[in-house]
């Protein structure tokens, strides 16, 4: 008996969803980052006006300063969306942990020596109090920012600084053998210490910006653009010299997470700049004003390890924002 075998092919009726199609059309099939982020935010349709807002509808572009004619031109270049975001984040917790396993297993902070790890926990623990605030910030834009394209990214965001500030508990509770002294110390220095409290201030002041856009730039781009690279690059590259790269095992999370989230940062910064004249002018000021707070309120810190040439080092980072503003998003900000 002879069995004939026949294929038959299926023509999908529709190739993605309807908010896709929309912009694309209908026959082109999406990516599932696109069919995740586009026009997903209501619009219409609110039946009251916010009670502790009644000059804003609930989701209402008109909370900042920055215009744009279609707000989901903010892609993200991660392609990010829930699934690609934790999908990427367990693969590098993956390599943190076996990072940390491998120190502890090895007792590699054993061959520091006790000055050393006193600096790094001066620095590295006090700090997770910083990416609390960064949590509350990204959560702020992330409820009153405008288009899934912003607000989905910035509650990404958001959690992975709770991520942060957990590694930076842990590295704490590594140096002082899990008795959780550093964390009390680093509480302390936080609310007392002279070298953070202009740091502090500075994050809480952050917390009272109403314009969500500019706390987008002040906190992750200003903020963030030269606190990662003088704790994670230079402070770390300093500690190298007594601790190896000890240290920078347990931070490279923190190194990696940067790297990548500033491509984000820097695509929706470069895109707002270039939808108008405004738009640009509006963001090279706030990038400037808060550019000059975060320095001042990190140069203490970088005083801690570095004495006297803090100023050239904040000096040096400050020169690579620029560099990065005009090179990546087109802002000036000399």
């Amino acid at each position: 008996m002879a069995i004939e075998i026949k294929t038959a092919s299926i023509e999908p009726i529709r190739h993605t969803f309807s908010n896709v199609a929309r912009r694309q059309g209908a026959d082109k099939p999406a990516s599932r980052y696109l069919e995740a982020m586009y026009d997903l935010q209501p619009t219409v349709n609110f039946h009251y006006k916010p009670l502790w807002d009644p000059d804003h509808e609930i989701y209402d572009a008109g909370r900042t300063a920055i215009d744009m004619e279609d707000w989901y031109v903010f892609r993200d270049p991660r392609q990010f969306y829930y699934g690609t975001w934790t999908i990427a984040r367990s693969k590098q917790q993956e390599v943190a942990e076996r990072n940390y396993a491998f120190v502890e297993k090895k007792n590699l902070l054993d061959l520091v020596s006790a000055q050393t790890k006193e600096r790094a926990e001066a620095v590295f623990v006090p700090l997770r109090h910083a990416e609390y605030a960064a949590n509350l910030n990204n959560m702020y834009i992330c409820a009153y920012g405008y288009g899934t394209a912003i607000t989905q990214a910035a509650s990404f965001n958001a959690v992975d600084r709770l991520g942060i500030a957990q590694y930076l508990s842990r590295i704490g509770l590594m140096l002082d053998g899990n008795t959780c002294e550093s964390l009390d110390r680093g509480k302390q220095a936080w609310l007392e210490g002279e070298t953070w409290q202009p740091l502090r201030r500075l994050t809480e002041d952050l917390m009272v910006v109403r314009d969500w856009f500019e706390l987008f730039v002040a906190q992750n781009f200003a903020l963030d653009g030269l606190a990662f690279p003088l704790v994670y690059e230079r402070i770390d590259g300093e500690l190298q010299k007594d601790a190896g790269s000890t240290i920078s095992m347990l931070n490279e999370f923190m190194n990696e997470w940067y790297g990548e989230t500033t491509r984000w940062v820097d695509a929706v910064l470069k895109t707002a700049a270039a939808e108008s004249d405004a738009n640009k002018a509006q963001l090279e000021q706030w990038a400037r004003h808060w550019r000059d707070r975060a320095s001042e309120a990190l140069q203490p810190v970088a005083a801690e390890v570095f004495g006297d040439r803090a100023d050239e080092v904040i000096g040096e980072l400050r020169g690579e924002l620029a560099t990065r503003a005009k090179k990546k998003a087109g802002l000036d900000i000399e």
